[in-house]
């Protein structure tokens, strides 16, 4: 079985977006490097240092399955239909789309978090499942559904926002010492969680 890996950039103080969903500068170090790199979409380009695109090169492609909650879905329409990474997304609502326009699209609509990482991780088989940072992550962590945190610093201190953890409150998680990856204005973080 492939593992749970909970996702995000954040802002050093642990916000995945400000308080009106804008990510502001967090995403600026996709876009000011020389590597070109691509998830799933290969319209949707993205340009890194080569220290970004080796550390995303080797987790990407080993990525089948996202889950995701409806809020990101509806800002992001979904990406139009394309997964920006791996080939199904999960999508955590209790309302599915009566009306988006990509019916056909790889995605799937399910109620509460367990089970649509019971069904991320039976399709993705041997591969990995993303996880998006916010509520979702609090909730996967409690329930002890997270194997793994792929932490992603961008040097920017939003203040106040919508916290990569959401409004978690416990038990107390340790993750074992973090694979350290220093990039252009983004610093990745990624822990494993501690089974013992």
């Amino acid at each position: 079985m492939g593992k749970v890996i909970a996702s995000a950039v954040v802002s050093l103080d642990g916000f995945v977006a400000d308080t009106e969903d804008g990510v502001g500068p967090l995403f600026d170090w996709y876009f000011n490097g020389p590597v070109e790199i691509h998830g799933t979409d290969p319209g949707r380009a993205f340009h890194v240092g080569q220290a970004s695109a080796d550390y995303l090169n080797s987790v990407w492609p080993n990525i089948s399955s996202c889950v995701i909650g409806r809020r990101l879905f509806d800002i992001t329409n979904g990406w139009n239909g394309v997964p920006a990474v791996g080939d199904h997304v999960f999508v955590v609502t209790h309302e599915p789309p009566t009306d988006w326009p990509f019916p056909d699209a790889p995605f799937t609509f399910v109620d509460g978090i367990e089970d649509a990482i019971a069904q991320a991780k039976n399709h993705a088989g041997d591969a990995d499942v993303s996880l998006t940072g916010g509520n979702l992550t609090g909730q996967a962590l409690a329930a002890g559904l997270v194997d793994e945190i792929a932490y992603n610093v961008a040097p920017v201190v939003f203040g106040t926002g919508i916290p990569f953890f959401g409004e978690y409150a416990g038990p107390v998680v340790l993750l074992d010492n973090p694979k350290v990856i220093e990039g252009d204005r983004v610093t990745h973080l990624h822990y494993r969680v501690s089974k013992g």
